[in-house]
């Protein structure tokens, strides 16, 4: 009996370029073993673990969870206007002129 995929199928769309690693014996074996077990080819195997984990790596990075008091505090401190400080002033006048504008 052939194991089903728990991957979704691989893109056969053309590939152009190419990825290389060195592993020890012991790795390939290991990863070989997974790739079988889910009934797929070494390198989709390979590459949809990549892109799983690349996909969560970024995913990881881009969003901030916030408990609920967090979130409220955050909120808080928004909605709270304030006259900027003199550091803050200094900031954005030493900002103003080293950013040029493009017309």
């Amino acid at each position: 009996m052939t194991p089903t995929p728990r991957y979704p199928r691989v893109s056969r769309t053309p590939k152009s370029e190419r990825l290389e690693a060195r592993v020890t014996e012991e790795l390939k074996e290991l990863i070989q073993r997974a790739a079988d077990l889910t009934g797929l080819s070494l390198t989709d195997f390979v590459v949809m673990s990549a892109q799983r984990a690349a996909e969560d790596a970024i995913r990881e990075r881009s969003v901030i969870t916030l408990t609920a008091r967090d979130s409220q505090l955050f909120a808080d401190a928004l909605l709270r206007s304030r006259e900027p400080n003199e550091k803050l002033r200094a900031a954005f006048a030493r900002l103003e002129k080293e950013v040029t504008s493009v017309d």
